[in-house]
């Protein structure tokens, strides 16, 4: 390999999406696995490409346009050469970025980058050779409901009214956000099958692990 070769990739990415309250970030802690927050991505209150809401209701923070996809691609791929990458600390409370921090694999040849745009970056992680696999959690919408506004409410992370909105916007819709997560490529399952899929993609062999369909 000469000087101007990428280096190659020592790591995979099992890339987590689901409906906002689906239950990634817990079950992403359940595993035990090194964890890339996609949701720092985020880009910022003050940027002018966020998308915005209809009848003058604020940024469309549900859109994968008030996302920086590219950003997060980034991060996921020096991740899978190099083992560590500086992440931003974003507040959603105030729609900001507040510093940034260093995540390192310590080794782990696997990672779960989980958020409700990790579908998003399903093509571009798999063409790069560095999916393990791609997995959009799905529940009862009502259950998601419940556990997104108690936790949102929980953590402050915007306007009561805002949230509960929100919620019923995306109870509306989640039965269409999963089937659009399903067709960008990501496999739909309750938690119980996500959790043998990940077990499977930590003992298979790296190849056969980024060919998974």
């Amino acid at each position: 390999m000469n000087s101007h070769s990428p280096a190659r990739a020592t790591a995979r990415v099992l890339l987590l999406t689901g409906p906002s309250g689906s239950g990634k970030t817990s079950l992403a802690a359940l595993t035990g696995l090194p964890v890339l927050n996609l949701d720092d991505f985020y880009k910022e209150r003050t940027d002018p490409s966020l998308p915005q809401l209809p009848d003058s209701g604020g940024a469309d923070w549900d859109s994968p346009l008030s996302w920086d996809a590219a950003a997060a691609v980034a991060a996921i791929g020096e991740l899978c050469r190099t083992g560590r990458t500086a992440v931003p600390v974003y507040d959603i409370a105030t729609s900001s970025r507040t510093g940034s921090a260093e995540l390192a694999l310590d080794g782990a040849p696997l990672f779960i980058a989980e958020g409700i745009f990790a579908a998003d970056v399903i093509e571009r992680c798999r063409e790069a050779g560095l999916l393990a696999d791609a997995l959009c959690l799905r529940g009862r919408p009502t259950t998601t409901f419940r556990r997104r506004l108690a936790r949102d409410l929980r953590e402050g992370r915007k306007p009561a009214v805002y949230l509960v909105r929100r919620g019923l916007r995306l109870l509306r819709s989640e039965r269409t956000i999963v089937a659009r997560h399903t067709a960008l490529g990501a496999h739909p399952c309750a938690r119980p099958e996500a959790l043998a899929r990940i077990a499977t993609a930590r003992t298979a062999d790296p190849v056969e692990a980024a060919a998974r369909p």
